[in-house]
């Protein structure tokens, strides 16, 4: 069997890590994990943590549901692979869309699948391009995003983004990409404005910039419903409606990034049914397998449908798709993960211990280092300050939310810095002893980056 040592070795010379510091991993080496247990994993010194981040905002029935192996192995028995392409199908992924669109936002008929939210993402931004173009505006091409929004890192899809560091060296965004304010009263509320006033400014500003760029020349807006690796920020009362209304005021289409909401994160199914949000299109990845197996899917409305349907005639082909869309292995692990939903009512679930988590997140708003605290359901978190009086946050070069991470860790629970954020999203199947457990380890990892921030004179 192969040592830690070397297996960790083995990692710094092969792998190559998305969102790492390479020089630091060097000096490190990986967190190697071996298994995992319900909300729990182990890492290969036997160490076991609870996964306050469910991986990657994403195993939402934790990392030991039996079913979904069983699924697995069921389908790989029958039909380990088919493809959808040329008119082909096969059970899984007919019977995934059914469910879907039966669950989804009203009007959200038809799915277009592929691996992962990205994808799902980009072929987002092809349809709308797609749908203008039969639809006779083919001059409909800029998109307009939020900053500190997250869509993935592909092309388009990480142009999308608002995050400077996915842009920065990747020669990002693309040219027909806008960005517009992020719903965040906390960092971009002016001094004495009224979240109100907030919301208004913003939502004018969002109208401004569609007149500058002229509103024939704007194919859709794209937006998550709470900003998930943006620092969970979570839309103050009164935006989505103001910003729904200016979209149909200029017959913008609306794309829903559910990747992270969906699926009962937020004490709702879908982040669209907690915010009143009526999109034209909806992504969603991640907890559709409880990222058991990779797998997306992009929902759209019967206009859209019928628009693609056009092309496809007009062209000869819709010319677009992935080897693996619908892939009938993770097809159906995805159905069983929407049967284990429906069956032990995990957005019930979600609904009542949720309140735990939150009131206990609010609970550190008195912390000296926490200047805010934010979320819903499932979701949550701090934002780290060295004055609450001028919401200023640490410099980034100090690495100061990292260091509060991985003090979380030494006590045993996982959770994500994001700048001056730290950020948890448990698997939905978390417990009330659990949430305490998880809520123990962030107060403990706040109090040690306290100490250490003082004995740095940083505060």
């Amino acid at each position: 069997m192969t040592t830690s040592k070397a297996l960790r070795q083995r990692d710094i010379d092969h792998v190559v890590h998305p969102y790492t510091n390479f020089k630091t991993l060097a000096a490190n080496g990986p967190l190697v994990i071996e298994r995992g247990e319900g909300v729990y994993i182990y890492d290969d010194q036997g160490r076991r943590y609870l996964e306050g981040m469910a991986g990657l905002w994403s195993t939402s029935l934790g990392f030991s549901e039996p079913r979904l192996a069983e699924a697995a192995a069921r389908q790989f028995a029958k039909l380990p692979y088919s493809q959808i392409f040329g008119g082909r199908s096969h059970e899984p992924g007919i019977l995934l869309a059914e469910k879907l669109t039966s669950i989804a936002p009203q009007g959200l008929n038809h799915a277009l699948f592929a691996n992962s939210g990205s994808e799902a993402n980009d072929a987002a931004v092809k349809i709308v391009w797609y749908y203008n173009n039969q639809r006779g505006r083919p001059a409909r091409k800029k998109l307009i995003a939020r900053y500190q929004g997250y869509h993935g890192v592909t092309v388009a899809a990480g142009s999308l983004t608002g995050l400077p560091h996915v842009h920065a060296d990747f020669d990002l965004p693309i040219a027909q990409l806008r960005h517009t304010d992020s719903p965040s009263y906390y960092h971009y509320a002016r001094d004495n404005e009224t979240v109100e006033q907030f919301v208004e400014r913003i939502a004018a500003n969002l109208e401004d910039l569609i007149q500058k760029e002229g509103p024939d020349t704007i194919g859709a807006f794209f937006a998550e419903p709470v900003m998930g690796s943006g620092g969970v920020i979570v839309p103050p009362p009164g935006y989505f409606e103001r910003v729904q209304a200016i979209l149909k005021k200029y017959d913008i289409l609306f794309v829903a990034d559910e990747v992270i909401t969906g699926f009962g994160r937020t004490g709702e199914m879908f982040g669209s049914f907690t915010y009143g949000l009526k999109p034209d299109m909806m992504s969603v990845a991640k907890a559709l397998s409880s990222s058991y197996l990779p797998i997306s899917a992009l929902l759209m409305t019967d206009d859209i449908y019928n628009a693609v349907a056009d092309g496809s005639a007009k062209n000869g082909a819709f010319s677009h798709g992935v080897t693996y869309a619908a892939h009938p292995v993770c097809a159906a692990v995805a159905l069983e993960t929407l049967a284990i939903y429906e069956e032990r009512n995990i957005v019930g679930h979600v609904k009542q211990v949720s309140p735990r988590l939150q009131s206990g997140l609010q609970a550190l708003q008195n912390h000296p280092l926490v200047g805010e605290v934010r979320g819903v359901g499932l979701l949550g978190a701090v934002e780290l300050t060295t004055s609450k009086a001028a919401r200023r946050g640490f410099d980034p070069k100090l690495g100061f939310g990292a260091y509060v991470q991985n003090r979380a860790l030494e006590h045993g629970v996982v959770v994500r810095a994001i700048r001056d954020a730290v950020v948890v999203c448990p698997p939905l199947i978390i417990n009330d002893a659990e949430i305490e457990e998880l809520l123990d380890g962030l107060r403990r990892a706040l109090d040690d980056g306290l100490t250490h921030a003082r004995k740095q004179g940083w505060l």
